[in-house]
This record gives structure tokens, sequence and C-alpha cells, in this order.
């Protein structure tokens, strides 16, 4: 069976893409905040822009999960080491 056709309901989200300028200082705070917790800076943004947005009340109901942290599915290491 066929995926039905991309509709506005059932189309894929794509990322978007925002060139942010920042301190460099404040970049260096956040670099390591985000090693910290094992995220890259660009997740460690997301995280931070996501728990303002719904602390004020203004996290959309439609917005989609956090893409989950590692590897992607179906992406794995192979059980055995090759020879």
């Amino acid at each position: 069976m066929t995926d039905p056709a991309p509709t506005p309901g059932n189309r894929p989200r794509q990322r978007k893409q925002v060139l942010l300028r920042l301190d460099p200082a404040v970049y260096e705070a956040l670099a390591r905040w985000a090693g910290d917790e094992l995220r890259s800076a660009n997740a460690q943004i997301e995280f931070l822009l996501r728990r303002a947005l719904a602390e004020a009340g203004r996290l959309p109901g439609d917005a989609g999960p956090l893409p989950r942290r590692g590897r992607p599915p179906g992406d794995s290491a192979p059980d055995t080491p090759p020879a």
C-alpha cells in the first residue's frame, strides 16, 4: 500500500532553519550548558525556547515533539563487529 498524497493535514513537518546572532560569551555559556545535558547547542536553544513558550502559555498545541536524541532508528550499530 502506498502513502496517501501529502495534504496540509498529513504532510511531514520540515524543520525551520533560522539564522541566530549571539554574543560569543552567551554562545559559549549555552554550548557548555548544552554539553552538560548531552545536547547540541541547537537542541538546547530549541529546548529552552519551548520551555519559555510553555511557561508563558504560548506553546502552540500543534507543535510537534522535540526530536529524540541519539542515532535515528534504523541506523543502529550491527550486533557483531566487522571481521
